[in-house]
């Protein structure tokens, strides 16, 4: 049944493999993209500029908080793909029920977080009056769906752990269409306003939850779920926190980074706010087509280390840096020449349109060093260290924006000078962890090499 959706990832050549792994979850991302990018154009052409702030705006608090814990979800993910290249049935039954127990725990308490302190954290971020109920409404309705996001992110990472990436592509795509679909009838059938996208988000994060745990419920391998042996086991909890929370850690970190330039955005107005609404949609499409590859990083090495093929990492990383590489430079392209095209979509603003076409092209020759960093530290994570990509995030990335916020703007308040963190913090982060690969591949093979000894 699964068979022809897995891969062996321990044995070349490789590019194929890769593409194969990393086509469908590119297409997985863009899938979930286009129907956020759906959901902000709809609100922003059939509702207005301030609906389309607030759902804009309110990205980088939910970010923030879910990024915590669908870190964790990485950290089951490579926990399993070493499981699998170790062969180990009963370490992966274990694993299995673990995380999908603690998908459940995690997402009931990003909901009640969330919707407790959604106000707090928009007023901290400085948002308008004018926007500031509609986002308020929009959020808490968003957490209200927190478990069901959860669990479909750690069943999915469950089942790319073995190869399958197609499994969780055609859930999302079907549960996607019917969230669009719902989203033209609240809006533009019924006149709803933000509740008209957030309650069919909810809708299709259900539907695709449910898909994830009925396939795992089948799955025929030693990864499959059986719901009432739900536990948690002591030893693959404690594997699954130690490489996710660093993981969730660090997209925190970045998160927190682009709230505190998101609440700097919001001081500049309602349609600087649209603008970045407008302007980064793009930016997100190439990060997760790229991300798609920093998936495959990951879970292509810590097969490999599972199987003890220490020699294949080196060609793993090779490929998937020139993969994200030629994606990157392509996309990035595209963006520069369609940004007015592209911008048009979300708003009919000339202002919010020649603002968010200022970012593009200021961004796009840049952007291509995001994906690279992410790259760079999920193969730190597929290597075992997910420590160390999260401090150097700590110091690269959340701390030079932090830095170049509160020391650096004041000297020219404006966003295209604002805009320069960007690049800046990405290029150093990435340069800071691609040295440490080095660093830590150095040591893998030392291992492999006592290990060989002590056999002789």
């Amino acid at each position: 049944m699964n068979g022809k959706y897995t891969i062996d990832m321990t044995s070349g050549p490789f590019l194929k493999k890769i593409l194969r792994f990393s086509v469908p979850l590119m297409f997985t991302g863009l899938l979930q993209l286009a129907y956020n990018t759906a959901d902000t154009a709809i609100v922003g052409r059939f509702v207005g500029k301030q609906a389309l702030a607030a759902v804009g705006s309110t990205g980088s608090l939910v970010n923030l908080f879910v990024s915590l814990f669908t870190g964790m979800s990485i950290g089951a993910g490579i926990v399993a793909a070493r499981h699998i290249g170790e062969k180990d049935a009963r370490a992966q039954y274990e694993c299995v029920h673990t995380a999908m127990l603690l998908s459940i725990v995690s997402g009931v308490g990003i909901g009640i977080i969330g919707m407790s302190a959604c106000s707090l954290m928009l007023r901290l971020m400085n948002a308008p009056a004018d926007v500031m109920p509609l986002a308020v409404r929009y959020l808490r309705i968003y957490f209200a769906g927190s478990p069901a996001m959860m669990v479909y992110n750690f069943g999915a990472s469950i089942i790319r752990s073995n190869g399958d990436t197609k499994r969780p592509l055609i859930i999302l795509g079907v549960s996607g269409f019917i969230n669009v679909l719902l989203n033209i009838l609240f809006v533009i059938g019924l006149h709803m306003g933000v509740e008209g996208v957030a309650i069919p988000t909810i809708i299709s994060q259900v539907l695709s939850a449910a898909a994830v745990v009925i396939y795992l419920c089948r799955f025929k391998g030693d990864c499959r779920l059986y719901i009432s042996k739900l536990r948690f086991y002591a030893a693959e909890l404690k594997e699954i926190l130690r490489l996710g929370v660093p993981a969730g850690l660090q997209s925190a970190l970045f998160s927190v980074s682009n709230v505190i330039i998101q609440s700097n955005v919001n001081s500049f107005g309602s349609s600087a706010m649209a603008s970045i609404s407008a302007g980064s949609n793009f930016d997100g499409y190439i990060y997760v087509c790229c991300n798609a590859v920093s998936q495959a990083t990951m879970t292509f090495t810590s097969q490999n280390i599972g199987a003890k093929k220490y020699e294949n990492i080196g060609r793993v990383y090779r490929l998937c840096l020139t993969v994200a590489i030629c994606t990157g430079a392509v996309l990035s392209t595209v963006g520069y020449i369609l940004a007015y095209r592209i911008t048009g979509l979300f708003s009919k603003d000339p202002q919010v349109i020649e603002l968010a076409v200022q970012r593009m092209r200021f961004i796009m020759p840049f952007f291509t060093f995001c994906p690279l960093l992410d790259v760079a530290a999920c193969q730190l994570r597929g290597m075992g260290r997910s420590f160390e990509p999260m401090f150097v995030s700590l110091l690269g990335a959340c701390g030079i924006r932090l830095f170049w916020v509160f020391f650096i703007l004041p000297l020219n308040r404006t966003l295209m000078f604002l805009y320069i963190s960007y690049p800046l913090s990405w290029a150093v982060t990435f340069f800071v962890q691609f040295a440490l690969y080095f660093v830590f591949r150095r040591k893998l093979m030392r291992k492999a090499e006592n290990e060989q000894t002590a056999e002789i």
